[in-house]
């Protein structure tokens, strides 16, 4: 959608361009053709010229700051997407040698596996004893009773 946008901007700066081009030879064809003195001929060609080359400068300039913001644009798209990318390969590569480690020595991750299996499950049976070795005793709120 903003390619079009792009393309649509590049044509109506091409409009303007031929619209100034044809209207300064529209105006010094009048010029030529109009019954004046070579004097007076001459004063309204070097008006024209001139006029055409301000607005020709305006014109210039008006692109030449399109043209920055669109470059700027595009650049801090291109840093996102190189951020981004950049972020992605990374966790990549950090799969890529945790898995590469891991293949290499299979045995070693299924002794650790094991060893962490081992100890949660003691954990779990020590947990269990003591909660079973505690004497339950009755609690009562008013000792006459007992």
């Amino acid at each position: 959608m903003r390619h079009e946008y792009d393309r649509q901007e590049a044509s109506a700066a091409t409009k303007l361009t031929y619209l100034i081009v044809g209207g300064g030879i529209g105006a010094i064809l009048a010029l030529l053709f109009a019954p004046k003195s070579g004097v007076e001929l001459r004063g309204d060609i070097a008006d024209a010229t001139r006029k055409g080359l301000e607005k020709g400068r305006e014109t210039a300039a008006h692109l030449q700051e399109r043209a920055g913001e669109y470059y700027e644009v595009s650049r801090e798209k291109a840093q996102e997407l190189y951020t981004t990318a950049s972020e992605k390969a990374s966790e990549l590569s950090e799969k890529a040698k945790t898995a590469a480690a891991n293949a290499a020595n299979p045995f070693t991750a299924a002794i650790e596996a094991g060893k962490d299996a081992y100890t949660a499950e003691k954990r779990k049976n020590e947990s269990k004893a003591i909660a079973e070795g505690r004497a339950s005793y009755p609690i009562v709120d008013d000792p006459e009773k007992v």
